[in-house]
């Protein structure tokens, strides 16, 4: 994965034991009962980096571990295996909870952690986030509750890494006075909004990994545009290929949640793709 300035990114942890970073995340959200058949297919097609949540309201982390542990036969260690989940609040989540919703956000954080490792049938995860804090204005006191109990499990190294999803500039400004700083952000793109532009300058200016989902979802304007369609033909990949391309020449690292092992292959294949300077501010260009 390259950042728009062309220089690799520094992972920020400094941990010999984290695993390196993938170029490309297979994420788990809402594939329910499909999930164990894409994450097998995922897998045998390359994918090393896995994106899920304790939160069975849009996943099902349980398949995912269940079919981790089916894959044995690939002789694939575990340290391979980026690893990612998150702990969301009970307004994310149905009547499943992970944790005591009469616990403090802390032993809620601890609980819901303890579930992951379990699901997934490990003993520790390489990234764990929270899944979009409780305010939208910056961070609330249930929020700094839940960052000091994930700083805790980043400590004490099994979480190798922490950060937080669906947020603003200013819940990033506000971490900024945290003990431990995040080390990666997840958030939605959207093509009108620059890419998520001063959330990405943010995170690039202070060595935080920016992962982007819903690329294809949230911006069927630039998949279906003619420019990218054009490039796209030169070279002889699909639409879709060129957005991912792109999104990690603006130094995203992009998510994928689709189920067709076709597109799972295309869009491993999108990160080798030769995108010009010239190509991306074209792109760029498009919903602006």
């Amino acid at each position: 994965m390259l950042y728009s300035n062309g220089v690799t990114p520094i992972d920020p942890t400094g941990r010999k034991d984290a695993a390196p970073l993938p170029a490309i995340i297979y994420g788990t959200a809402w594939k329910q009962e499909a999930t164990a058949e894409a994450v097998g297919n995922a897998v045998t097609a390359g994918y090393r980096g896995i994106d899920t949540a304790n939160q069975k309201k849009h996943y099902r982390e349980d398949y995912l571990g269940d079919a981790l542990a089916n894959l044995s036969g690939l002789r694939i260690r575990r340290e391979e295996f980026f690893l990612q989940s998150k702990y969301t609040f009970q307004d994310g989540q149905d009547h499943r909870l992970p944790y005591d919703p009469n616990d403090d956000f802390g032993k809620q954080v601890e609980s819901s952690f303890a579930g992951s490792l379990k699901n997934l049938h490990t003993d520790y995860l390489d990234s764990y986030l929270l899944h979009g804090p409780s305010a939208s204005d910056g961070m609330a006191e249930a929020d700094w509750e839940a960052w000091e109990a994930m700083e805790g499990l980043h400590r004490s190294g099994r979480a190798r890494r922490i950060g937080v999803s669906n947020v603003g500039l200013q819940h990033l400004r506000d971490l900024g006075g945290a003990k431990t700083q995040p080390m990666v952000v997840q958030n939605r793109c959207y093509a009108i909004r620059g890419w998520d532009e001063a959330v990405r300058e943010h995170c690039l200016a202070n060595g935080i990994v920016y992962q982007g989902f819903s690329l294809l979802t949230a911006n069927p304007q630039v998949v279906g545009d003619r420019r990218v369609a054009a490039i796209a033909r030169r070279l002889k990949a699909t639409p879709a290929q060129v957005v991912f391309r792109f999104a990690a020449k603006l130094g995203i690292l992009p998510l994928t949640g689709t189920t067709d092992p076709r597109h799972m292959k295309e869009d491993l294949a999108a990160l080798g793709l030769d995108l010009s300077a010239a190509e991306v501010a074209e792109i760029r260009s498009i919903s602006r």
